[in-house]
């Protein structure tokens, strides 16, 4: 892609700092009596007690629930990148949602290591990226674009475009009502339980794809991005990793579509850069 960074979204969470968490009762496994003890000390040697609990916690640690930075340029790049894609995203949605007879309003992306938590439960690498609506947020571990591109056969910065457009497709859905409906038709018709979630996946990929149109008359794509965010689609299809996994395809297992389901609505929100051509429960 041809992209410039301007700097990190104001959506952003970062959340990817070594430090730890609180733990409940107490600090790095302290109780309250220690954190006392800790305080008193601090005033009589004059340290700062964050300091003090760092040591406890692991010589030369970094104090629990304080972020460590994150200093490796190369992460910092793909941090960049990530948040032109999400705010060139949100604010084309911001434009186009009135269309659809809605008023828009951000998400946030969360970047985490290998688990944190999220409104909808757990968030883990091992889940890949998705978009909870309880917090209106997109959870994406970075280390999942290594993933995407040695064990999907996905490379390319678009390829990682696409991903996080998806979930912000899905946002989309979240603001319009859209996932609420097909639950709410789940519940009702528990035998199309899957095929429901099928389509609201292939409308994600859609609008994915509109965002993309969008981004090309911009002049935003180089060439093979397009092939890029079609292998993207195809790499995450349900039949190839059913494959992936030595198994065998069944259709009535599927929850995300076919590769070439995936292609096809990408594809036609690309070649049409309108939402309304995205209605995949029709």
């Amino acid at each position: 892609m041809r992209w410039s960074g301007s700097g990190r979204s104001q959506n952003l969470e970062d959340r990817r700092g070594g430090g730890g968490g609180r733990l409940p009762g107490g600090m790095g496994g302290l109780g309250i009596g220690g954190i006392v003890i800790v305080l008193i000390i601090s005033l009589v040697t004059k340290q700062n007690p964050l300091a003090l609990l760092g040591a406890l916690d692991g010589a030369g640690g970094t104090a629990p629930g304080v972020e460590a930075p994150i200093t490796d340029p190369a992460e910092e790049e793909k941090v960049i990148f990530v948040s032109m894609v999400l705010d060139s995203s949100q604010a084309l949605w911001a434009r186009l949602l009135p269309q659809l007879g809605g008023s828009y309003r951000e998400a946030t992306l969360v970047l985490f290591r290998d688990q944190t938590t999220s409104a909808c439960g757990a968030a883990q690498s091992a889940t890949g990226p998705f978009y909870c609506p309880g917090d209106e947020k997109v959870y994406i571990d970075l280390g999942f674009y290594n993933e995407l591109a040695s064990r999907f056969g996905a490379p390319g910065d678009f390829a990682e475009a696409y991903v996080l457009a998806h979930e912000v497709g899905h946002h989309v859905q979240h603001v319009l009502g859209t996932d609420e409906a097909m639950r709410r038709a789940q519940q009702q018709r528990p035998d199309q339980a899957n095929e429901l979630s099928v389509r609201l996946e292939l409308q994600a990929d859609c609008y994915a794809g509109v965002w993309a149109h969008a981004a090309a008359k911009q002049g935003g794509l180089s060439a093979g991005d397009l092939e890029e965010g079609l292998q993207a689609a195809a790499s995450v299809g349900d039949d190839r990793i059913q494959r992936m996994g030595g198994g065998s395809v069944n259709q009535e297992s599927w929850t995300h579509g076919s590769s070439e389901q995936r292609m096809t609505w990408f594809k036609r929100g690309f070649d049409g850069g309108d939402p309304r051509m995205c209605d995949t429960f029709r």
